[in-house]
Parts: C-alpha cells; structure tokens; sequence
C-alpha cells in the first residue's frame, strides 16, 4: 500500500445482503461458443424459478451481448426483487466488423473493441452505456473489472475514488472490484472505498492459500466477498475427474488432478459429489456472501441449485480440513502448482 492510499475503514454500510447463489452471466455473452436465444432465455427462467435474486454481467462478456441479452430478459420480473451487477473499465468502441471475438474468447462478431478507462469520466460513461445495454434504469453493484490487466494505477488513484463517489451519489448501491489477482484484492480493500470483491478462482476447494490475506483483510474491514470461477476453470465441475481435465484453461497437473480426485472419493464417502463440495466450500468462510455460478442452460441453472442445496455433513468438512493440512503448503495443490 503507498503513503497516498488512505488507511483501511470498514464502509458506513454493510454490504448489500447478497443470496449464496448467483447467476453468472458471462455465458449469455457466447463465452466459447454461442449460445442460443432459447438457451439464454431458458436459463434465465429456471434461474427465477430456482430462488435465484442476483445477476452479474460485465461489457466485456461478449463486448456488450451479455448485458443486452440479460437486460431484455430480466424485463419480465419485479426491478425490486432481484440485483444486479457489471463492471467497469472496459468501454465499448466501434470495431472492425471483419471477424469475430474469439481472442477474447468469445463467439461474437468483432464489431466493437474493448478500451481501458479507469479514470472518473470513463466509469461514468461506462456506467451510462451498460444501462443503455441492459434497458434498465439502475443497477445495484459496480465492480472496477481486472485493474491488474488495465492502467493499475488509474484505477487506484482515480477509479476507485470515483466508483465511491458513485455510491455515495445514489447512482448505485454498493461497489467493488473483482479481479483473480488476490494481491490486487487486498490492496483495493485497504483503501477503505469498496463494500464488496469478487474473487475468480484463487478461494475454493481446491485451492485457498494465495486467498487468505484478502479474506482476513475483508472480514477484518467488512468487505463482503462473492466468489466465482469455484469450479476452477472445470477441475472441479464433475464427480468424476477425467485425465483432460483443465486448471486455468490448460491440462491441470498431475498433482491437482490427484488431489481432485481424493477429494471426490471424499464426498462419496459422505454421499455427496464433488460439485457439491465445490459450490458450498466458499460460503464456509465469514466474508464469503455470494457463489456466483456461470450457466448457460436450464439444465445447468437446476444442477446448480440442487448442488447449492444439497445437504452435506459436518464430517465431510472436517475430512476437508483434513486433507488442507496435508497438502503441500497447507493451501491444496493448487496452490503449489501456481
């Protein structure tokens, strides 16, 4: 933390009450391939059927066709019921046209290009375009999206600030930062501006040691935590762990698949899956408010409420902390493979 960056203060207020299970909506921006009208339109629905009250998008999911599509969709419900969040730092300017966005993974035509801005201006126009996307007339969560692959120090010093003017102006309800930079994390906490991080991949089952002063920095400052990417990039996203199996888009060591696979025998020990331990690991912590899960299909959207809702033992923790402590560095295997 530098001298200029104020001490750290928990918010004037708590944290929105975030529901432990989130819809992610960067699947309705055709991450990896594209995704149906149906299918965005089906999840959707079975996401309100399933209790589901909080929806994240961001500009970058599909330069702008996740908000779109989300925005058209969550037009049938009460605005009051549910929240919602996107993101900040990336704007929106007219692109080529002549492919696609499969550099940045996604299965759209290039028609725009995404531009870092984190200053005061830039966010607010971000602001302003993602509501024009998305139809609406507010939304309730403003994240600073991946300062560390941006202009880090323009966030800090300028984007930060002004996202908590933002809140502070009513134009929304609590703001954040979400990146899987852990150390990024911790040092946005220490500002004493934000209410709420989103944390991709660095605290879940498989892997928590990179996480941990992030999270006693958020307990200890009353910043609320919402954890995505817990299946890390696949590992963890089937009981039965295939050789190919992927850990940060890339095969996943030898290590982590053995740790992987130890930890499904665990929870068929206790009649559970793997997936289940997965997607309720994170909300054991005290600053873990929220799971917010990728879903691209009905299907998927129930499989996740059911996991979610599973009842798994006191003892299947316990085995889980077991197995914590025994593995190198005591983070998991993950960890030692970063």
């Amino acid at each position: 933390m530098s001298a200029a960056e104020p001490s750290a203060a928990a918010p004037e207020s708590p944290p929105l009450a975030l529901p432990p299970l989130g819809f992610g909506a960067a699947q309705l921006g055709n991450l990896y391939r594209a995704t149906t009208d149906e299918e965005a339109a089906g999840a959707v629905a079975a996401a309100w059927e399933g209790g589901i009250r909080y929806f994240d998008t961001a500009p970058h999911y599909g330069i702008g066709t996740s908000e779109r599509r989300l925005g058209a969709l969550l037009h049938e419900y009460p605005r009051e019921e549910y929240l919602l969040s996107t993101k900040v730092g990336r704007l929106l300017r007219p692109g080529p046209g002549t492919g696609d966005d499969m550099a940045h993974s996604f299965a759209v035509p290039d028609d725009h290009v995404r531009q870092w801005d984190f200053s005061e201006a830039g966010i607010r126009r971000s602001h302003a375009e993602s509501l024009e996307r998305l139809g609406m007339d507010r939304v309730d969560i403003l994240l600073a999206h991946d300062p560390e692959e941006g202009p880090t120090e323009q966030a800090f010093a300028e984007g930060l600030p002004a996202l908590a003017r933002m809140r502070e102006e009513g134009l929304v309800r609590a703001v954040g930062v979400g990146s899987k930079d852990a150390d990024v994390l911790t040092r946005a906490v220490r500002t004493g501006l934000i209410d709420l991080v989103m944390l991709s991949g660095r605290y879940t089952l498989l892997e928590q040691a990179a996480s941990r002063e992030l999270l006693a920095e958020c307990e200890r400052c009353g910043v609320g935590v919402i954890a995505v990417s817990v299946f890390n990039s696949g590992l963890l996203s089937r009981h039965e762990v295939p050789a190919d199996a992927t850990y940060e888009y890339a095969q996943a060591p030898a290590a982590m698949l053995q740790q992987a696979r130890e930890l499904a025998a665990l929870a068929e020990r206790h009649g559970v899956t793997l997936p289940d331990l997965a997607v309720q690991y994170p909300l054991r912590h005290p600053a873990v408010r929220s799971v917010a899960l990728g879903m691209r299909t009905a299907a998927q959207v129930r499989s996740n409420v059911e996991r979610m809702a599973a009842r798994i033992p006191e003892e299947a923790w316990e085995d889980v902390a077991r197995l914590e402590r025994a593995a190198p560095s005591a983070g998991g295997a993950a960890d030692a493979a970063r």
